[in-house]
């Protein structure tokens, strides 16, 4: 007898459970259907907290719980303040910024008791060692990015896809038998490029203290792993940057950019170094606009030779036929530092 009723009490739950199941749809269904004329095109008032049938204007549910934040904000500064939700997750902490560290600060020991010191430097060895191998080296990684992108002035959103592209390397094994140093640098150096803000291998060796040669090594390793198809770059998104070192106006930054455009349709710059056609373009406007920078200081700051800018300078001149206007520009302005002092 026991049996059968324990089948029976089966029979019934299962029962009892499939109606409650039948009255959840049908109560779900009624919210989405308006119960006096049938209709489906029913929205909520969020100010009065109430569904509402747009056809004919029934109030289908009321007293709704109100899910937005109780506090208002007139400005971004007040947002920010009153927020209590935390920062976004992020590509360039290897946690994503979800964890937390134990004393990150070097004045949170003295807000921990005297007698508890001991377990709190406990407390963050065991956080440290019990951290995976991948995290450790993404931690060490990611500070090292985050130095070079601070130092050579990089944008955020570079930033962000140098992190995840690392941690795909990482994924893969292409880390391994080569420095993070190289690997973080000869990425800047491709995602630069395609920014359309590049760093001349100069830079990013002055940098991070790893030659040149073996940048292009791992630069060109890691983008056929990784399948990095970077546009060569061009002279003319150079040219920004060093009239920005050069301290040139932006009259002449948009003279030396229009000079590389005639050059290039002249084909004179084809298949030469970026960086020394747009030290030349510097060269010719800076001179025709009356704002003079000798071939020697706008070579330190480009990193090319004199002998480089001389050429091309040349050969861009010539191509063009300003080659007579821009030597007697230079004279005159030679002549006038000449009388100054």
């Amino acid at each position: 007898m026991a049996k059968k009723h324990k089948k029976s009490d089966g029979k019934v739950g299962k029962k009892y459970k499939k109606e409650k199941e039948r009255k959840v749809e049908l109560g779900k269904e009624s919210k989405n259907t308006c119960k006096y004329c049938g209709s489906t095109n029913v929205y909520e008032d969020i100010n009065r907290g109430e569904i509402i049938c747009a056809k004919c204007g029934a109030v289908l549910d009321e007293y709704m719980i109100d899910t937005t934040q109780e506090w208002r904000a007139f400005d971004s500064e007040q947002m920010s303040r009153r927020s209590r939700t935390g920062a976004p997750l992020t590509a360039k902490r290897h946690d994503k910024g979800l964890t937390t560290e134990i004393g990150r600060g070097t004045t949170e020991l003295f807000k921990v008791p005297i007698k508890k010191r001991g377990q709190y430097f406990r407390l963050r060895k065991w956080q440290k060692r019990l951290i995976t191998s991948k995290d450790r080296n993404l931690s060490f990684a990611l500070g090292e990015l985050e130095r070079l992108v601070s130092f050579l002035g990089l944008p955020k959103t570079l930033h962000e896809e140098v992190s995840e592209l690392y941690e795909k390397a990482l994924e893969k094994g292409l880390i391994r038998g080569r420095s993070i140093e190289s690997i973080i640098a000869s990425l800047v150096y491709a995602l630069s490029r395609e920014y359309k803000s590049p760093r001349t291998l100069a830079e990013i060796s002055q940098a991070t203290g790893i030659s040149k040669r073996e940048l292009g090594r791992t630069y060109r390793y890691i983008s056929r792993k990784l399948k990095l198809r970077i546009v060569p770059s061009s002279a003319e998104s150079y040219i920004p940057r060093f009239a920005s070192l050069l301290q040139l106006k932006e009259s002449t930054e948009v003279k030396a950019a229009e000079i590389l455009k005639k050059a290039l349709k002249k084909e004179v710059v084809s298949g030469k170094g970026p960086c020394g056609c747009a030290a030349a373009a510097i060269y010719i406007a800076s001179v025709l606009n009356g704002e003079r920078r000798t071939q020697r200081e706008i070579a330190d700051i480009v990193g090319v030779t004199e002998v480089t800018i001389r050429n091309r300078y040349k050969e861009i001149a010539q191509a063009l036929g300003i080659e007579e206007e821009v030597e007697r520009k230079a004279k005159e302005l030679e002549e006038q530092v000449e009388k100054e002092k």
